[in-house]
């Protein structure tokens, strides 16, 4: 085993949370680091926060990986006189990366959505929403029997034939095919003039719709004839296996309230704790979840017919309109909300796990680990009192 760089790290964390992926507004990436540098411990936390830094240092860190971005919003100075500029000096002087996951790690498999989905025991789970699948061609074309190995391998090193782990996937079957050159033509085969009979082969390979140009280039560059004969077909798109949140069900059927008492056990503990909506005894077992602030996705949650979400940062008014709009007979979906910082918290150990794994596969080593520090902002809470519901007919609604 060597010793990892920094840049080593960064395509490990990338193959696996493909920037791409990353919603338009987001920020994620390599914040601060020399990419030549050397990474031997690495760091999870949700936040990049300054107690966070104080740890990374005291372990002896070389690169702290976030979920929560540190610049998500443009910035004219880094100056030491501000929270984010005396966070990113620390990092610069004491020679720790600063790398952040975010919505890419949000959709990816085996990401945030995944790992909430497993702390809460969810079975044959599915994205909530799916991302689609990237857009593909179906490249034809038809070539001379004798030169179908040689235009698989040019189709190949432009981008198509690549479908999961495997590459140079291509189909092919043979037919003849007939052309007659006109006398202007320079025909590889054949005569001006008189029809020629050739048994070549039909070739079909898939590639990602935006190196459609590359390949056809390929194609033609590699083609014996002065005209090729080829075709360029535009697959239909489906859902794919990443997307936002995850659906799955339970081992078997729980109420409500016992499902709620399995999140708290499974999230860390936090001043907010679990709070659900519903009735208590209702029955659960098909169960979505989204990791962060998930009231945006009300639509897909009614779409996909569930007992009960599970998210953060729950706001009254869409927590209280989709109540209202929940199913006359079973009163579905029922709401549990928690906290921010603890649902993403178990995606920390998932990534520290498959860095290490992915580091040895590719020959290097890297240590983890999962800082236990809460960032969850607030730190208290007071119940209220036992006191009788206010009276309805006085009830003010702002």
């Amino acid at each position: 085993m060597t010793a990892a760089s920094l840049a080593d790290v960064v395509q490990l964390l990338e193959r696996r949370y493909p920037p791409a992926t990353a919603q338009a507004w987001d920020a994620v990436g390599l914040v601060t680091g020399d990419p030549s540098q050397p990474v031997a411990r690495v760091l999870f936390a949700v936040d990049p926060l300054a107690a966070v830094v104080d740890e990374a240092a005291a372990w002896g860190a070389d690169l702290v990986v976030t979920h929560h971005p540190l610049l998500l919003k443009p910035v004219h100075s880094i100056a030491a006189t501000t929270f984010k500029g005396a966070l990113l000096h620390r990092l610069v002087l004491d020679g720790i990366g600063l790398y952040t996951a975010h919505t890419n790690a949000d959709a990816a498999t085996g990401g945030v959505a995944d790992a909430l989905a497993e702390a809460l025991g969810l079975l044959e789970t599915a994205p909530l929403d799916a991302e689609p699948v990237e857009a593909l061609d179906c490249h034809v074309v038809f070539v001379p029997v004798a030169d179908a190995e040689r235009m698989v391998d040019a189709l190949s090193a432009a981008g198509a034939g690549a479908i999961g782990e495997y590459s140079r996937c291509a189909f092919t079957s043979t037919g003849e095919g007939t052309f007659t050159p006109s006398g202007d033509a320079n025909p590889t085969i054949g005569s001006a003039g008189v029809a020629s009979r050739v048994v070549e082969a039909r070739i079909e390979m898939v590639a990602p719709r935006r190196v459609r140009a590359a390949v056809v280039a390929a194609m033609r560059a590699a083609h014996p004839y002065e005209e090729p004969a080829f075709d360029v077909l535009e697959m239909a798109s489906w859902p794919g296996s990443t997307g936002i949140g995850r659906v799955g069900r339970l081992t078997e059927p729980t109420t409500l309230r016992e499902f709620a008492d399995v999140v708290a056990k499974a999230l860390p503990a936090t001043a907010q704790g679990i709070r659900f909506a519903g009735d208590p005894d209702g029955r659960v077992e098909r169960v979505a979840v989204v990791g962060g602030s998930g009231d945006s996705l009300f639509d897909a949650v009614r779409r996909a017919a569930v007992d009960v979400y599970v998210t953060a940062d729950l706001r009254h008014h869409p927590a209280s309109e989709l109540r209202e709009r929940a199913d006359h007979e079973s009163g579905t979906p029922y709401l549990v909300d928690v906290a921010h910082f603890a649902s993403e918290w178990p995606w920390l150990a998932h990534a520290a796990r498959a860095l290490e794994q992915d580091a040895a596969a590719a020959g290097t080593t890297v240590v983890t680990r999962v800082s236990t520090l809460s960032t969850d902002p607030w730190t208290g809470r007071v119940a209220s009192p036992e006191q009788t519901a206010p009276d309805a007919s006085t009830e003010g609604h702002p």
